[in-house]
Formats: structure tokens, sequence, C-alpha cells
């Protein structure tokens, strides 16, 4: 991996490009769900203040739906959405609905393969539903996850592969009565990990309306982490099909830099990756469905070390937020861009600049990356 492809890469054009905004709501699926409420958008006026910007406000994930994660939020749509399509809906039931029609049931279940959070949820979602669910993870998966997934009456499986292989592995246990449910997509499988894109949605929603109560146009900069590229994909698609079109920044970790890669390359490239802190971003290929987005939408892609986000969990639990490393990535990362005198230009940051950043995650998430 040459120095070129880990550097930062920018796309001065990225605010011009549009698209269509989504044609179903799925926030309306995730107000049907118990215990639904819109998570924080926390205002950290001390950091604004030190980083020369007019607001830094952080969306908190740290609880969402009764889990450590965002990851939920797409988790529950995509289920909800193959349930309802093997029950013949062409709509998204209701949660309620779903597990009365499925009552009768008998011998399906949920597949997936995680780092932790995503398979969580697919358990989770099986668990409400009154389904079965089996969840492959590779080694390394901090105890407290795997102990959180088998909570949820999963099936837990380990298996020496990395990430990659592990998908390819559950991809290959699934059929009709054993429905996978994947974060990333590849060809033939796109409308699962769509529908997971899609559920992500509700997150950004939620940051528009808390704004707009505030009397705020909107931010100025949006920082999200990426792993394979989902959430980032969500975030991308909603600004980039709404009137207001604020610079996006991708950060991921410097131990698998695969989007950051892929965007320098022009097209999407499988790297090696290492171990990192940021086991929710451990990735080594972008998501299909993804890529075209990210290409044509983000304006900064860059890397940050895992002693760098190991700074930003501690800084953030300073000032009140629960962040584990994935999350707190996006602090590291605004830090890098304003340090960086050429990048703070490119994404037009000044001191009336309003920056939200996405922390997807608790340190109850990733117990082992807070180490």
């Amino acid at each position: 991996m040459n120095a070129q492809s880990t550097s930062p890469y920018t796309h001065p054009a990225a605010r011009t490009w549009r698209t269509d905004p989504l044609a179903d709501s799925p926030i309306d699926f995730h107000r049907s769900m118990p215990g639904y409420a819109p998570t924080p958008l926390t205002s950290l006026p001390a950091l604004a203040e030190e980083l020369g910007v007019g607001a830094v406000l952080i969306k908190d994930e740290s609880s969402r739906l009764g889990l450590p994660a965002f990851k939920i939020l797409g988790a529950s749509y995509a289920v909800a959405w193959a349930l309802s399509r093997r029950l013949g809906e062409d709509d998204v039931l209701p949660l309620q609905v779903l597990r009365d029609r499925l009552a009768d049931t008998e011998g399906l279940s949920l597949v997936a393969a995680t780092d932790g959070n995503h398979g969580r949820a697919v358990a989770h979602m099986a668990r409400l539903l009154g389904l079965a669910a089996t969840i492959f993870v590779p080694p390394g998966v901090a105890e407290a996850a795997r102990e959180a997934i088998v909570a949820e009456g999963a099936e837990l499986i380990e298996l020496e592969l990395s990430y990659d292989d592990l998908v390819a592995h559950a991809a290959a246990q699934a059929d009709d009565d054993a429905l996978l449910i994947q974060d990333t997509s590849w060809e033939g499988y796109e409308e699962v990990p769509q529908r997971i894109v899609d559920g992500y949605s509700t997150l950004v929603q939620e940051i528009d309306e808390s704004l707009e109560v505030s009397g705020d146009p909107g931010p100025d900069l949006v920082i999200m982490p990426a792993g394979v590229g989902s959430l980032a994909h969500a975030v991308v698609h909603h600004y980039r099909s709404t009137a207001h079109t604020p610079a996006l920044a991708v950060v991921e970790p410097e131990a698998a830099p695969s989007v950051t890669r892929a965007l320098h390359a022009g097209t999407p490239v499988s790297v090696d990756t290492g171990e990192t802190i940021m086991m929710g971003m451990n990735c080594g290929t972008v998501s299909g469905i993804a890529w075209p987005t990210l290409r044509d939408g983000v304006d900064v892609s860059l890397t940050v070390s895992d002693d760098q986000a190991r700074a930003a969990v501690g800084e953030l639990r300073d000032l009140g937020v629960d962040s584990g490393p994935c999350g707190a990535a996006t602090l590291a990362g605004l830090r890098r861009i304003c340090g960086d005198a050429e990048l703070r230009r490119g994404l037009d940051l000044g001191r009336e600049s309003v920056v939200v950043l996405l922390s997807t995650e608790s340190t109850a998430a990733n117990p082992k990356g807070n180490n």
C-alpha cells in the first residue's frame, strides 16, 4: 500500500452531486418499535471554541432502542422488509404486526456475520419476533460483545476467518428458511443491504428535525465513521438529496483504509486489514451498493490512528459523552481536519460553521476497544 493511497482524499465537486430522495420513510417503522425515541444531539461549546468553529454537535448513539449502537436502525428495517416480502406484503409491516403474522411459522431463522454490533442487532430483532438466529464472529470479538449476542438467544459461532471471508461463509449458510441479514453487498445480494442503508436514514432525519426546532438551517460539515460504508452511504445519500448540502467527511482506521484507498484508486479495492481498537470499522472492502454514492458525494476521506481514537474516547468521556472508538473516531477526524489548513479551506470551515459528529456506539458496545 503506497503512501498516496492513505493520504486524505478530497473531492471539491462533491457538493454539486445530487440524487433522488428515498421513496419510503424508515422512521415511521422505527416509531413502531418499543422504546423508540430520537437520540441526543449534544452541543460541545468548549470544543467548538478550541477548534475555531461555530458549533460542534455530536449525535450520540450510545443507547438506541435498548442497544449500545446505531446498528439496530439498519438491521431492524432490513429484517422487517425481508419478512414483510416473505409474507407477500409490499409495505414494511410494523413490528407487532410482523410478530403476530409469524407466530405460527416454524423453522425460520436469521443469519449474519459480525464483529459485534450488527450481529447483536440482528439477534435482538430475532428475539423480538420470536425467531432463531445464527451469528458468526471472527476471532478477537470482546467477550462482553459475544455474551450480549448469546443473551439475545442467538447461536454464536466463532470461525478463524477474516471479516470478508466470514461474510462469505455466512452467505453460504443462508437458504429459504435461513434469511441472510448482512450489511455489506455483492453482486446478486443488494436488496437487504440497501434496506439496512435506508434504515440508517432515521439517524440523519432526526438530526435535521432537531436543528429545525432550534432554528438552525443545518450542518456545514458532517463527519461519519466508515467500515464497509453503509452508514456513510445513508448519510451521503440523505444530504445529497435534500436542499441543504453540507460538506461530508468519512473517517476510518489506519489499519483498514478501504474507503480512502478506493476513492484514491477510483474503484473498490480490497485492503489487508490489521488489528485496531476501532473493531466495527475493521473491514477490507467497500460495500458494492455504497461505492457509487461515496465516490460521487464524499468531500473528504481520511484515516486516524488507534492512539488518536483512544484519545478522543477519553476527551468525549470528560465532556460527558459515552463514545466507543468507532464513534470517537469522528472527533479524531475533526482534529485532523482542523489541524490541516488545506483541508479546512477546502471544507469552508470557519468561525460560524456548524459541525456534526456521528458517534455510533457506546464504550459498552466495544469493551475491548477501550483498553
